[in-house]
C-alpha cells in the first residue's frame, strides 16, 4: 500500500489505463467501508481508497469537530486488506485557496436529508468533483445507505465523467442496524435504541409490500417513534427510481432520520 497526502502525486503514480476502482471515505472506517473496498478489488485491478473528512458537506462546524476520526487505525485496516492506494489530502490540497467548492443541485431533489441539511450534497458533489476531475477511475464504489447522496451522485457523474458509479447494498449488524461511522458516537444503550428504529422501519416495508394499501401504516410508525422519545426529522416513502412521490409497492423505499441525543442517524428500506 502506498499512501498518498497529494492528490497530484497520486495521479502521477497510478496507471489509469488498468481497471482503477475509486472507494471515497471520510475515514473511521467500518464494515460497510470494508464490503465497498473489497467489491473494488474484486472488481478492478488495482483500488484507491480516499480518507477526507470534508467540511463542506457539513452545516455546523461543532458536528465536523465532532466528526470520528483515527487515522492510525484506519490506515491499519487498509494496509490488512491489501489495497494499492491510500489517499490522504489536506484541506488546502482539495480546494484551493480555502475556497470550498458546492455543486447546484435540482429544486425538485431538495428533499428528505436535502431539505434539512442545506448544502450538504452541495459540498458532497463539490469534493465528488474535485476527486473526479483527476483521479480517472473505471468505477466509484458507494454504499446504499446514504441512498439519496448515491442518487446525486450517479446524476452528476453521468453528465460530467466517464466514472460509473457503482452502489453497494447497506451493511449491517445482527440486529439490523446499519454500520456508520457515526454509531461510534452512541453509547450501548442508544445503539440498542437505534436497532429497534431500523427493526421498526423493516417490519414497515415488508407490512406495505405485502398489502400496498398498509403504506398508511407509516403514521402508526411515526406514533411510535414519538413514544420512544426519538426525535425524528422526517420519515418518507419515495420511488426510489426518482425519489418522487409517485410509487407502486414494487419501486418504493422508506426512508428516515432522527437523532439520539446529538447525533443524527439515517436508514432506508
Amino acid at each position: 500500500m502506498i499512501i498518498f497526502k497529494s492528490i497530484n502525486k497520486l495521479v502521477k503514480k497510478v496507471n489509469f489505463k488498468a481497471d482503477i476502482g475509486f472507494v471515497p471515505t471520510m475515514g473511521s472506517l467500518h464494515k460497510g467501508h470494508i464490503s465497498l473496498i473489497k467489491k473494488s478489488q474484486k472488481m478492478c485491478q488495482k483500488t484507491i481508497v480516499s480518507i477526507f473528512v470534508n467540511p463542506s458537506q457539513f452545516n455546523k462546524f461543532s458536528d465536523y469537530k465532532m466528526y470520528p476520526r483515527n487515522l492510525k487505525k484506519d490506515l491499519s485496516i487498509l494496509k490488512k486488506l491489501k489495497i494499492d492506494y491510500a489517499l490522504v489530502p489536506t484541506k488546502k490540497n482539495i480546494f484551493k485557496n480555502k475556497k470550498m467548492m458546492k455543486i447546484k443541485i435540482s429544486t425538485k431533489y431538495k428533499i428528505m436529508c436535502a431539505k434539512f441539511r442545506p448544502g450538504h450534497f452541495e459540498g458532497v458533489l463539490g469534493v465528488i468533483n474535485q476527486f473526479l476531475k483527476k483521479i480517472k477511475a473505471k468505477y466509484i464504489f458507494l454504499g446504499e445507505k446514504d441512498f439519496q447522496q448515491v442518487f446525486l451522485i450517479k446524476n452528476f457523474v453521468k453528465e460530467k465523467f466517464k466514472t460509473q458509479v457503482f452502489s453497494c447494498k447497506t451493511i449491517r449488524d445482527i440486529n439490523t442496524l446499519p454500520f456508520s461511522s457515526r454509531n461510534k458516537l452512541l453509547k450501548p444503550s442508544q445503539i440498542v435504541i437505534a436497532s429497534q428504529v431500523s427493526k421498526l422501519i423493516k417490519k414497515l416495508k415488508l407490512s406495505i409490500k405485502k398489502d400496498f394499501k398498509n403504506k398508511n401504516k407509516i403514521f402508526i410508525t411515526m406514533r411510535t417513534l414519538n413514544k420512544m422519545n426519538i426525535k425524528v426529522q422526517y420519515l418518507e416513502i419515495k420511488n426510489e427510481k426518482n425519489l418522487s412521490d409517485l410509487f407502486n409497492k414494487n419501486n418504493f423505499k422508506i426512508f428516515v432520520a432522527y437523532f439520539i441525543n446529538n447525533v443524527r442517524l439515517i436508514d432506508n428500506f
